[in-house]
């Protein structure tokens, strides 16, 4: 593991005060990606609490006012050509993509360190068009690969890519880059078989993994939690994109509905704001076919951060969820968990964490197996805990083991102040001082 072909090219900061930069799509709504920026927030803060830290990022204004760290848009349209229209729009479009070659490598020159934390900057699970976020991680890597900014993609997720000037952009992203580390194998072989040398790149958990949670105990048997998605299929599927989102909706209800009917209390849970029009489909359907339910018995939990997902989780006994972080949460609390997936990461979370047989892909999800599935799942939920909990130390560990090892290699010559085990959480108050909570 070595930062390729940047070694000498900067000297320390003066002093000792390293200028450290996160870039992504964070603040802009996805519990998950903010989630990854607060473990590395985490790290920086408690470990190197000298450095100087802001971000470029999908939505500043959250981000500033949340973490209290200054942040700038990662796009120039979003900011001063959103409002435009019709053709007006497109030109401006195309003017965006222009300032922002200036724009991103302006920033990225005034660091000496940018970490892409976590997050799925490689992946095409979900829609995406090469002019958008494949752009911006091109102009990134490229730009620090200029300036001789460290370019760090820190427990990435990625996919086998079939568009092909998508494809390019991300490879030439990974190759620019100073240090790539994956968070599962399959990522990384994704990478390898897009032309990618990843002899050197490490595979690490994810880092919502290092993100401290309260102990919680097995929670009410009685209470499911539900994690619903606007699944629409992955970018490849955008032909029939309408179909697959009008199934994944009706099993999603009649699981719904079969819960209820069984006596069991629901919470609803997103894991992104562009989720909340699933939660009222599911509500809406139970207030027609079920219309004597009691108030009370399924409740849409309203949660913006992973803080917010973790508190409203800790009641329930188990969970069935289809994003990927809101799985996670469930499996940080050692909940008995049942993955709806959109993308082979969850598949492989899962089965490092002992549940391989608890999955089922959103693209051709099967009520009837989920509720034979879900009718196994409680009855093993004690063993599974401990599996889970077994699981969970050990991710966490690793990613500890990863943070000491970028210290060494991107803060070189900067001491760590305190080792990587005794981190502690992250409140939205003690990022904007600093400090740890007490």
């Amino acid at each position: 593991m070595t930062l390729r072909g940047l070694t000498g090219r900067r000297k320390q900061p003066a002093g000792g005060a390293y200028r450290v930069g996160l870039f992504g799509l964070l603040g802009s709504g996805n519990i998950g990606n903010d989630a990854s920026m607060e473990a590395v927030l985490s790290y920086l803060r408690t470990d190197h609490p000298g450095i100087a830290v802001d971000a470029m990022c999908a939505g500043p204004d959250r981000v500033r006012d949340r973490y209290g760290i200054d942040a700038s848009p990662l796009h120039w349209y979003r900011k001063y050509g959103e409002q435009a229209s019709g053709v007006t729009a497109i030109p401006l479009r195309v003017l965006g993509k222009v300032l922002d070659v200036g724009r991103t490598g302006r920033w990225v020159r005034a660091h000496d360190v940018v970490i892409v934390p976590g997050m799925g900057v490689l992946e095409a699970s979900l829609p995406l068009r090469a002019s958008g976020w494949p752009y911006a991680m091109f102009l990134l890597c490229a730009s620090g690969k200029v300036f001789g900014t460290k370019v760090a993609l820190v427990s990435v997720g990625a996919t086998v890519v079939s568009q092909r000037l998508m494809r390019r952009l991300f490879r030439s992203a990974a190759r620019l880059a100073s240090y790539r580390s994956y968070r599962d194998a399959l990522s990384r072989d994704a990478m390898t078989q897009q032309g990618v040398d990843t002899a050197q790149d490490p595979v690490y958990p994810d880092l919502v993994f290092g993100v401290p949670v309260p102990s919680a105990g097995p929670g009410d048997p009685m209470v499911v939690g539900v994690g619903v998605m606007e699944y629409f299929g992955s970018n490849d599927d955008r032909g029939h994109a309408e179909q697959i989102h009008a199934s994944y909706v009706a099993n999603v209800k009649d699981f719904v509905r079969w819960l209820v009917d069984g006596g069991r209390d629901i919470r609803l849970f997103v894991g992104d704001r562009c989720d909340d029009g699933m939660v009222q489909e599911i509500l809406s359907d139970l207030r027609e076919k079920r219309p004597g339910l009691r108030p009370g018995r399924v409740v849409a939990e309203p949660v913006s951060s992973f803080a917010e997902l973790v508190r409203a989780m800790e009641p329930v006994g188990t969970v069935v969820a289809t994003r990927y972080h809101n799985v996670m949460c469930a499996l940080k609390l050692h909940k008995p968990t049942i993955s709806l997936g959109y993308a082979a990461k969850n598949n492989v979370m899962m089965a490092d964490m002992g549940l391989a047989e608890f999955c089922q892909p959103a693209g051709a999800l099967d009520a009837g197996q989920l509720k034979e599935q879900f009718t196994e799942l409680e009855k093993h939920s004690a063993q599974l805990r401990q599996t889970i909990a077994e699981g969970c130390a050990l991710a966490e560990q690793r990613v500890a083991q990863q943070f000491a090892a970028l210290s060494a290699l991107l803060f070189p010559d900067s001491q760590p102040a305190r080792a990587t085990a005794g981190r502690e959480p992250l409140t939205h108050a003690s990022v904007r001082t600093g400090q740890g909570e007490t």
